[in-house]
């Protein structure tokens, strides 16, 4: 949620930022709308004071025994407008709210420009491509070890599951485990078990709603189902005002997501990379809005130091305009390789929200001895993606034989299984 007061002070200001967006002059609307808004407060505030004086006139009168009817019929009268214009005021405040709750963030000033994934600006690369002859994917990997099956997932759950079994299922699950070790016992984010699923304020305050529900699952009475565990990790703060020496919070969880894929039809049709269902470990910060730009650097490096010690190749990218969207004024990419299609192809999203969140959930925080209040700003990233991690293990790490060898930092999650061989 953007700063009313700040548009309605530079609208100007406002509409360049918004143009970076590729969005047309946005402030007509916005303050058009409040100032309609405000002039019914004001006449509101007048009719309630008029309504308050012949109160007292009817009081008056009938303490003089003088006839008091006039009075009376004109409070009758300003009590029904109030009615109607409380009406109107709520009618209007409901649409400012809807206005205002569907812009995307004011970009940062170093976001480059471009519309489009091409024009992303690549910051760093890391890891050795390994020249594999006739890589395969790891669709074909999975299905003939016997050990990933979407026939079978798609007659219980349609498009866009999967079902992994044995080794690969533990694969799975030891690179989720290792992930969040990783996050806890080196990099200080306290582990958080968190609910599932969610009331709209939640996805509200994080900014899923009302922008992209259709990118949800809704359940039948009123909840939803987590998209990613930013939306319950980051909405713990909602409506609250934190000590400044508390901060920075740094909160992760392992989690299932959910998402439609509302959108994304002849997309990564397949494989695991674009499913309804996946696990990821979701690290967020809280912090204050001196300290953000330095906790986006460590927690893209966070998110960095997973690659590097499963020793796969990835680059780093500074998104551009086009590619930053909805919260986010500053997000970085970590596209991790991909044998099986010779491509980098995206693990990790790490965006920096500044205080656009905090307004939505009403997060504040207050230093000691200090009277008034600001709002924190709000960081999230993927730490990383584990679907995507397996794919990414699989296709390189492969083998001629059709194995895959696990990687060393994993032994230990694995119960000492070192490779990854067909069913049996």
């Amino acid at each position: 949620m953007l700063d009313l007061r700040w548009i309605r002070d530079d609208p100007e200001a406002f509409d360049r930022a918004m143009a970076r967006h590729g969005l047309p002059a946005q402030s007509p609307t916005i303050l058009n709308l409040d100032r309609r808004r405000r002039a019914v407060q004001t006449e509101a505030q007048d009719l309630q004071a008029a309504r308050n004086a012949a109160s007292r006139d009817i009081g008056a009168a009938k303490q003089q025994g003088r006839d008091a009817s006039e009075a009376m019929r004109q409070v009758a009268a300003l009590k029904e407008r109030l009615g109607e214009l409380e009406c109107e005021e709520r009618d209007l405040g409901e649409k400012l709210d809807y206005e205002l709750s569907a812009l995307p963030n004011v970009l940062a000033d170093d976001v480059p420009p471009g519309e489009d994934e091409a024009e992303n600006v690549e910051i760093r690369t890391d890891g050795t491509i390994r020249t594999i002859a006739d890589a395969k994917d790891h669709v074909a990997l999975g299905e003939a070890l016997g050990l990933m099956d979407f026939e079978a997932a798609a007659r219980m759950s349609g498009a866009r599951f999967v079902f992994l079994r044995r080794t690969l299922a533990k694969l799975e699950r030891a690179l989720g485990q290792f992930m969040l070790d990783l996050a806890v016992d080196e990099h200080g984010y306290t582990e958080c078990g968190v609910p599932l699923m969610v009331r709209p304020e939640a996805l509200f305050g994080t900014g899923q709603l009302p922008r992209f529900n259709d990118n949800t699952f809704q359940t039948t009475d009123g909840h939803w189902l987590i998209p990613t565990s930013e939306v319950p990790l980051t909405n713990m703060v909602m409506d609250t005002i934190l000590d400044k020496e508390e901060l920075p919070l740094r909160l992760t969880g392992l989690t299932p997501c959910f998402r439609s894929e509302a959108g994304a039809a002849g997309k990564d049709t397949r494989g695991m990379i674009r499913q309804h269902q996946f696990w990821k470990v979701e690290l967020v910060s809280i912090t204050t809005p001196e300290a953000s730009v330095e906790e986006h650097d460590r927690l893209v490096n966070c998110a960095e130091t997973v690659l590097k010690r499963l020793e796969l190749p990835f680059r780093t990218l500074l998104m551009c305009q086009g590619e930053t969207r909805g919260t986010a004024r500053k997000k970085f990419d970590l596209e991790v390789w991909l044998p099986g299609q010779a491509a980098y192809r995206e693990i990790s999203s790490c965006s920096n929200c500044g205080d656009f969140q905090a307004r939505r959930m009403k997060t504040r925080f207050r230093g000691k001895g200090e009277k008034d209040t600001r709002f924190v700003h709000t960081l999230n990233g993927s730490g990383v993606a584990v679907g995507r991690a397996l794919v990414a293990v699989m296709e390189n790490y492969q083998n001629p034989d059709g194995s895959i060898t696990v990687p060393d930092v994993l032994h230990s999650y694995m119960g000492g299984i070192t490779r990854i061989e067909r069913a049996r």
